[in-house]
């Protein structure tokens, strides 16, 4: 095959090249699918990067092999792997539906909306579970601390912050902990 030179570098004839794509286009995409495990787009980014690297290295079509195909076919692989590598060391990308349902910061409403629904819930508490809750989440004190405050035990503190947060679970909508949603009875307020 023949090479054209540029006055920088040597790159390969657009002849050949097209013939090299000709001849093993589909079977690289075939191969790029399966390594990308059918996403055709991508699959077809990394046929035209292997053909790049062609491009790139005319000393390929000199090669001891009677076929480009091993050759394409180990230059494609290794681009799957580092385009997997690169997508896998960044941040997942969300979609423009993710961010049109998620509210701007900048806007009061959403806050204030969320204040008058926490302040609901908080009232529909007994006045023992409120009470902890107030301590230990808006004033800021320790579980020691509430206990000294209030005179019971350390012990009935977690207890009442735990049945009261559970309460609130059902009250506050779209509230979740951890994998699934709380969906156990209503605490009572002897707890």
């Amino acid at each position: 095959m023949t090479t054209a030179t540029t006055t920088a570098t040597t790159t390969t004839d657009e002849r050949a090249l097209a013939e090299l794509q000709r001849d093993h286009g589909q079977a690289l995409l075939g191969f790029l699918l399966g390594l990308t495990y059918g996403d055709r787009q991508r699959a077809e980014d990394l046929v035209q990067e292997t053909l790049v690297r062609a491009w790139l290295h005319p000393e390929a079509f000199d090669g001891p092999y009677e076929s480009m195909r091993p050759w394409l076919f180990t230059v494609a692989r290794r681009l799957a792997i580092d385009a997997r590598r690169s997508r896998l060391a960044r941040p997942t990308e969300i979609g423009d539906g993710m961010l049109a349902a998620t509210p701007d910061p900048a806007d009061a409403t959403e806050s204030a909306v969320a204040a008058v629904d926490v302040r609901a819930a908080v009232r529909g508490l007994s006045a023992e579970h409120r009470a902890v809750l107030v301590r230990l989440y808006f004033h800021g004190l320790t579980v020691n601390e509430a206990a000294a405050d209030l005179g019971i035990p350390a012990g009935t503190v977690k207890s009442r912050s735990h049945y009261a947060l559970r309460q609130l679970g059902h009250c506050l909508p779209g509230y979740r902990t951890g994998r699934r949603t709380v969906a156990r009875p209503r605490a009572t307020a002897a707890q």
